[in-house]
């Protein structure tokens, strides 16, 4: 069943979003290639922690497919595409408009608020709990709005 692999994220500094989303946020390198362009593919993925806190380096989430096939679950990746010209430079930061774009979400929301905070995160609003969930909104380094979000 076709899903979602990639979304493009547009940056201005290949190395300095891979030190935000890796060393920050603790996501995982999952690809880091030199293209013939000068350009490079680089590729990074929340880590899939799941029950006994251990890694999925699959990228499951142990819940089955996202079809209920029973296969692995997938996680999304992130695409780090740093800026070719103006237009693209313009769209760092706004790619949604100013809405929220990301929803990165948690088993541990007061665990990963509270690391991430001490990782120097820049939340735009304290915690809330709403019925669909424990949430507040944070910028990445570039002001792209993200969810943090334990569902109910």
């Amino acid at each position: 069943m076709p899903y979602i692999a990639l979304v493009t994220l547009v940056v201005d500094d290949y190395d300095k979003a891979l030190a935000f989303y890796t060393r920050v946020l603790g996501f995982e390198l999952i690809e880091d290639t030199e293209r013939d362009d000068g350009s490079r593919w680089v590729v990074v993925r929340p880590r899939a922690v799941v029950g006994g806190g251990r890694d999925r380096s699959d990228g499951s989430d142990g819940s089955g497919g996202p079809d209920g096939s029973g296969g692995p679950a997938r996680s999304v990746g992130l695409l780090l595409a740093r800026a070719k010209d103006d237009a693209e430079r313009a769209s760092i930061g706004v790619q949604t408009g100013g809405r929220v774009g990301f929803f990165l979400h948690t088993d541990d929301f007061t665990r990963d608020h509270a690391r991430m905070r001490a990782a120097g995160v820049r939340f735009l609003e304290e915690p809330r709990h709403e019925p669909y969930g424990s949430v507040a909104v944070f910028e990445d380094l570039y002001g792209n709005r993200w969810d943090l979000l334990q569902p109910a």
